[in-house]
């Protein structure tokens, strides 16, 4: 069963992997690595960045959640086959992989590195729970507890405050380096305020226990073998995509109407909040039936498959983006957030998705893990002499 759960990564995982690093690569290079305002915005640009948000914004970080938690389900099956319990080796990883944004930090003060590392330790307890508890867990995450505490507290409190983590106040400390300063300034600003800023920023919108919920259902995923191509499971992800689909459209209709009906700031932002993540979660679901119905019974394999070459090597692909992103758009490298427009940005990213493409494929073929991926690998298991 290892041996086919392998298999079953290196194409159809990989490929779903390498289709949210992509989404997540444009989206970054849009945004200018944060600079989301331009000198002078056309509609043309407006329109390619409205478009490529709501196409892909939160849902790419959301893909690579699940996958996350479906690698934890990996990670642990296959120690457990071994005799061993992972999950001490696997607290070490969150550790290396905390570290591992710090560096990413030092370039880019968007790291998600950090925020999925401190979340990968809460999962740690549901790796033997039952899946009844995953299940239950799930349900309890998916109703983003915080927000409907928000939106029921400010029922019977109409003073309550929205909340807040203090979050706004650091992004002009993280952002003038950026326009202003050189590369230590830059480095120095985000190690000093980047982790507060994103694990506040995510628990404040919903993304910290979004991201929860999607490393639970992402090993659930694991244990059911429903990325496989077996039994009924492409019956079950049409049924996900058609579900998803409808339920999406009805959240998005509710999102773009309901909270501004509302005159309680706390209750309506909570309630965006709160539908807005229903939305996105609704929206990944659907790229992922999509994506894995598409490979497996489609001759649309051909075109999903390279982009596992890149999938495979999503740890090292996340920090090249954030020092050629940084490099590009930041005063310390070509400061290209004052001079392009996001169309001019968009076509910059897909430049750079061909280049990465060749790299990955190259380097693939000659290794058996990216760069980074194979020194995180002996790090994690470091001391361990079998």
């Amino acid at each position: 069963m290892t041996e086919q759960i392998k298999s079953t990564r290196v194409s159809a995982v990989d490929a779903l992997r390498g289709f949210a690093v992509c989404g997540i690569i444009i989206i970054h290079f849009l945004e200018h690595m944060n600079f989301r305002t331009l000198p002078e915005a056309t509609a043309l640009d407006t329109s390619i960045f409205n478009m490529v948000m709501f196409l892909g914004s939160s849902k790419m970080y959301a893909i690579f959640a699940l996958l996350f938690g479906f690698s934890c389900y990996i990670q642990h099956h296959n120690q457990e086959k071994k005799g061993f319990d992972f999950r001490g080796r696997f607290a070490w990883r969150m550790v290396l992989l905390f570290l591992w944004g710090m560096l990413d930090l030092v370039f880019y003060n968007g790291d998600i590195l950090c925020t999925y590392a401190i979340i990968g330790l809460l999962l740690i307890p549901f790796v033997k729970a039952s899946n009844k508890v995953l299940v239950a867990a799930a349900i309890v995450l998916f109703l983003q507890p915080i927000e409907l505490f928000h939106i029921f507290g400010g029922m019977i409190n109409p003073d309550l405050k929205p909340l807040s983590l203090g979050v706004f106040k650091l992004w002009g400390p993280v952002m003038k380096p950026c326009a202003e300063g050189g590369f230590i300034d830059v480095a120095m600003a985000n190690l000093k305020y980047g982790v507060h800023l994103n694990v506040g920023y995510a628990i404040e919108h919903g993304r910290f226990t979004q991201t929860l919920l999607l490393f639970v259902v992402g090993l659930l995923l694991g244990r059911k073998r429903l990325f496989l191509d077996e039994g009924n499971n492409l019956k079950m992800w049409t049924k996900a995509l058609v579900i998803s689909f409808c339920a999406g459209i009805v959240f998005y209709t509710l999102e773009t109407s309901l909270p501004s009906l509302v005159e309680s700031r706390t209750i309506s932002s909570s309630l965006r909040t709160l539908l807005s993540m229903w939305r996105n979660f609704c929206m990944t679901t659907f790229y992922v039936s999509s994506i894995l119905l598409l490979y497996y019974r489609t001759d649309f394999q051909k075109i999903l498959h390279p982009l596992s070459y890149i999938g495979k090597m999503s740890l090292s692909n996340y920090l090249i983006q954030s020092l050629v992103g940084g490099f590009l758009f930041y005063n310390w490298g070509l400061n290209l957030w004052t001079k392009c427009g996001h169309g001019v940005s968009f076509l910059m990213s897909i430049v750079f998705l061909v280049c990465l493409y060749f790299f990955c494929k190259w380097w693939t073929t000659n290794h058996k893990r990216g760069p980074l991926e194979e020194i995180w690998s002996r790090l994690t298991f470091i001391g361990r002499k079998n």
